[in-house]
């Protein structure tokens, strides 16, 4: 039985949506003022048309797609009118909030998503938590805003020029990335990384399913003890790792190339290969062992009674059930390898140069825009690679019956 509210009356306009408004434009206004120096006046003027839209809204609730369209495009004019394409481009997000707030407080939508005998308090804390839980989500991807944004730059700059703020064409260019996608400085360290990444992926996913598989057995003498110890790489600072493996890894570079004649550049692919795969296997035995959480072993037993050894059994039964889980973990590790500097610096050589390394290279030798167009690619794949792990994560929960199909 659902316990949401079908019908909620609309809340007051004087003394609930007229107040809540005005305070919000006000704080725009707050804002824009600033910009030309009457930050006070700017709040002033931003309260009063506050108060006017909620107004508005309370005498036109059923126009709500007019209402909200007609508030874009009159800040849009008026920014363009009093300021140029930037300014326009402000005003029209901040009419589309303005109007999405506006109707939700004015038609109590805000009450729509809570239990009807939440009281007012609860209800604010309600919404509160969902307003702090989009503040954070914000000030975490704040950040890659300008830098996806200045890889546009038409110069050599790290700082908005005047013609991108004020959106006109010759301040953006396709330079950097031309620069990036053109020349070995950037292409040799991005072949590096797709040959590096994909293997350590395939070896963190074979070890780490195994050990998952083989802890999720109640029977196994110790298996706290040695998940804690697999899933050290992920506890420890990288540093620490990453000084560890620089100790292990070069007398056994060593040995390969002194004893197995191995060249010196394939020996530090391996190196650098195997300290990836030791970063990638704790999140795959993570992911790996949440599934494992709502798997039935009495379909293995099954497997076992009709005569099936536990190769078959593996690969025919509990390997379909987890794959998403086992999916969803090598991608984590992939993403691990991929963006990882700190290693590569202390296993490899110049020749394993990869992405990040160069990155890192350029920021501290020669600081080059070419970097953003860098760093774009790897927060769009980062991005694609994060939604291809959430829809895996909910065909898992629907596969065990965890999330209705």
């Amino acid at each position: 039985m659902s316990i949401v509210t079908p019908n909620v009356p609309h809340p007051p306009l004087a003394t609930f949506t007229m107040p809540l408004m005005a305070v919000l434009t006000a704080m725009f206004g707050f804002v824009g003022g600033n910009m030309v120096g009457q930050p006070w006046i700017g709040a002033l003027i931003g309260a009063v048309l506050g108060a006017i839209i909620a107004w508005v809204i309370d005498m036109m609730p059923a126009q709500r797609t007019q209402m909200r369209w007609g508030l874009i495009i009159v800040l849009f004019v008026a920014g363009l009118v009093f300021g140029n394409l930037g300014t326009a481009i402000s005003g029209t997000l901040i009419g589309a909030v303005l109007g999405w707030v506006g109707y939700w407080l004015a038609t109590g939508a805000y009450r729509k998503r809570v239990p009807i005998y939440y009281t007012a308090g609860q209800t604010l804390w309600h919404n509160t938590f969902l307003f702090i839980c989009g503040l954070v989500f914000f000030f975490l991807i704040a950040p890659l805003l300008p830098v996806i944004w200045l890889s546009f730059n038409a110069e050599n700059f790290f700082t908005f020029t005047p013609e991108m703020l004020n959106f006109q064409a010759e301040g953006y260019s396709l330079k950097h990335y031309r620069d990036f996608l053109g020349t070995d400085e950037w292409m040799v360290p991005l072949k590096n990384s797709l040959i590096i990444a994909p293997i350590a992926t395939i070896i963190s996913v074979s070890l780490g399913t195994l050990a998952a598989i083989g802890l999720s057995q109640s029977h196994v003498p110790g298996r706290r003890a040695i998940m804690a110890v697999l899933i050290s790489p992920m506890i420890v600072p990288l540093i620490i790792s990453a000084t560890g493996m620089f100790f292990f890894y070069a007398p056994l570079g060593n040995w390969l190339e002194a004893n197995l004649g191995l060249s010196q550049s394939f020996v530090g692919y391996v190196k650098v290969i195997l300290a990836h795969a030791v970063l990638g296997i704790p999140f795959v035995i993570i992911t790996v062992t949440a599934t494992l959480v709502g798997f039935d072993d009495s379909l293995t037993r099954a497997a076992a009674s009709m005569g099936s050894s536990p190769v078959p059994t593996f690969f025919k039964v509990q390997m379909p059930l987890i794959l998403p889980g086992v999916i969803s973990g090598g991608l984590f590790a992939f993403i691990t390898s991929f963006d990882e500097v700190v290693v590569v610096l202390f296993v490899g050589s110049a020749q394993q140069q990869t992405l990040p390394w160069q990155m890192f290279t350029g920021l501290r030798e020669q600081i080059s825009p070419t970097i953003l167009a860098a760093a774009t690619v790897l927060v769009v794949m980062s991005i694609l690679l994060l939604t291809t792990v959430e829809l895996l994560r909910r065909r898992s929960e629907r596969l065990r019956g965890l999330s209705p199909s």
